[in-house]
């Protein structure tokens, strides 16, 4: 990996108004995605007074965060770059689209977004738990980090392709929806083995706010390794030399 990509910052960058615009916008754009895709969760347990998960329950899920993922990243793409995953940010990090400052904030922002989604869904269902991303009995730690690993990939290569690569052309237009389809496709693979995350800030929500951390770190070993393979792959690789097109970073 070529070092001169990556770029620590301006120190001053951190309360720049367009990096402060450009986190609250990942702030929101996590907000609007954990509260639909956890309150799906939700929804289905008190539809099925806290039965079985189903067939049909999966669906439901993989749909529910689908549509929600394309959505909070086509109204945070023109201001952050809608990246609407720690993981993501990471992998634009290591391919010199962003900054170590801005991502750091991005990660902050993003975290407190799945965090205040998963408190407004308590509160608003009178107490319900968001419950925390947990492994299937017959599912390891280690299988589970296979899984994460594999589907993150599959998600940050598609971000790469669809919306990073300079050769995108018209591409990019689809890339919202391609990102939430692969999303709800990983979500129907690995739900029923590790709840399919791919996402450390959406399982850190529900972690925080039902205080459980079993396995968490599953969830954000899988997918920032995951990421960074993707990104190191499809930059070092498939771009190789060719100028970047940044996502909406700094313009100073």
């Amino acid at each position: 990996m070529p070092i001169y990509k990556i770029a620590v910052g301006n120190p001053g960058e951190a309360s720049h108004p367009n990096a402060l615009k450009a986190a609250l916008a990942e702030f929101i754009s996590m907000l609007i995605f954990v509260f639909a895709g956890e309150g799906s969760g939700m929804a289905f347990n008190k539809l099925t007074d806290d039965g079985s998960t189903t067939p049909a329950g999966l669906v439901a899920a993989a749909l529910a965060h689908a549509f929600a993922l394309f959505v909070a990243i086509s109204v945070g793409a023109n201001i952050s770059g809608g990246h609407v995953n720690p993981a993501v940010t990471f992998g634009a990090f290591l391919g010199g689209n962003i900054t170590l400052l801005r991502g750091i904030l991005y990660w902050i922002a993003q975290l407190l977004g799945s965090v205040v989604a998963c408190l407004l869904l308590k509160f608003a269902t009178g107490g319900l738990e968001t419950s925390a991303f947990s492994l299937s009995s017959d599912v390891s730690a280690s299988n589970a980090l296979v899984f994460e690993i594999v589907m993150t990939f599959g998600l940050v290569y598609t971000v790469y392709a669809t919306a990073v690569d300079p050769k995108k052309g018209n591409v990019g237009i689809v890339a919202p929806i391609a990102i939430g389809f692969i999303v709800g496709a990983n979500i129907l693979a690995g739900g029923a083995f590790d709840c399919a995350s791919m996402n450390p800030a959406v399982s850190f929500g529900p972690a925080v706010v039902s205080w459980t951390w079993t396995n968490h770190w599953v969830y954000w070993a899988g997918p920032l390794i995951g990421a960074a393979i993707a990104a190191l792959i499809y930059d070092n690789i498939l771009i190789g030399d060719n100028a970047h097109e940044q996502l909406p970073t700094t313009d100073y």
